[in-house]
């Protein structure tokens, strides 16, 4: 007997996994990588749960699949922010099912909790999903079973449902017992985890797709820096630090320019291939600000190949009206 489980790298999906594995059924943990979570910083992290309980991590991306299908135009509308979440799950169960028929697998598992969030994680919201993604019965919530209704994996007796939890809402008192009596260790602390539930994200995302088709390759590029555009719609973005820099250094994306400062150290920047003139001249001034250059100075600034020379705002106060975040 076999078992896929929804992964995210949380206490809870680890503990739903534990719960079906002390009845003696294998578990293939599965994280489905959107673009839009942490999967790749993250990876040791949760092949160290996994590790820890006892079954095996698959990683699968659906970046493309997840932006044709469901965060443009997702049925169920959105969260609080950019979130489609109950779309996004339903997504997440059909790509686990398709998993579960390759493997030869006999149900699916999540650590869903009911009632913790109040959008995704409802009643109505967990059966929406079930029945989105055509999984009504196969997809067994061990944290929550108690409240909710018996599963193919109960009612044949795969599973024996005594074994399982009933916690519902947002306190953490039953996981952490049950971490504690398993002996888990290195656990995270709940968190979004999800980029798009982030207000300043969704900012960000917004005014993206009101200036370009959003595609895979764009999703890297939203990360990281200090986003602003500029006056004739080109996008300009600036590292804020050493780590932001070498993000943005490594990036390929053939919609942007890499630009760097040459004779003074300055932030990595991407800027629009669409540019204006103007939004290039602009650019430049708005990079050498971020800079210890001196005002009515001219400096050289490297467009790719294309050198421009340039000088900086007197403060940082006049971009302020070309920043989104």
């Amino acid at each position: 007997m076999k078992a896929i489980a929804l992964f995210s790298g949380g206490l809870d999906s680890t503990l739903a996994m534990k719960l079906i594995l002390d009845q003696g059924i294998e578990v293939l943990a599965l994280n489905i990588s959107t673009g839009f979570g942490s999967t790749k910083d993250r990876q040791d992290h949760m092949q160290s749960m996994c590790d820890q309980v006892g079954a095996e991590l698959m990683i699968i991306d659906i970046e493309s699949e997840f932006l044709q299908d469901v965060l443009f135009s997702p049925k169920h509308g959105y969260g609080k922010n950019f979130n489609p979440c109950i779309d996004c799950h339903a997504k997440m169960f059909a790509v686990a099912k398709r998993i579960m028929e390759a493997e030869g697998a006999s149900f699916l598992i999540s650590g869903e909790v009911l009632g913790q969030r109040p959008m995704s994680q409802n009643k109505d919201a967990l059966q929406t999903v079930l029945n989105e993604s055509n999984c009504d019965g196969l997809l067994l919530r061990p944290m929550s079973a108690k409240l909710l209704e018996p599963t193919i994996a109960e009612t044949k007796g795969w599973v024996d449902r005594e074994l399982l939890e009933g916690i519902s809402g947002r306190s953490r008192d039953r996981q952490l017992q049950l971490a504690k009596e398993i002996g888990l260790a290195d656990f995270e602390s709940p968190g979004g985890g999800c980029l798009l539930t982030d207000e300043n994200f969704g900012k960000k995302m917004r005014d993206f797709i009101k200036y370009d088709k959003f595609e895979v390759k764009d999703i890297p590029v939203m990360k990281f820096g200090r986003h602003l555009r500029l006056p004739d719609g080109a996008k300009l973005v600036v590292g804020r630090n050493k780590e932001e820099n070498a993000y943005l250094q490594e990036l390929a994306n053939d919609k942007f320019y890499h630009i760097r400062t040459l004779g003074i150290p300055g932030p990595h920047s991407l800027l629009s291939k669409n540019a204006s003139v103007e939004d290039k001249k602009l650019a430049a001034k708005v990079i050498l600000t971020y800079t210890k250059a001196q005002a009515e100075t001219t400096y050289t600034l490297l467009f790719d190949k294309e050198e421009m020379q340039s000088s900086p705002y007197a403060s940082r106060q006049e971009i302020e009206t070309f920043t989104i975040l």
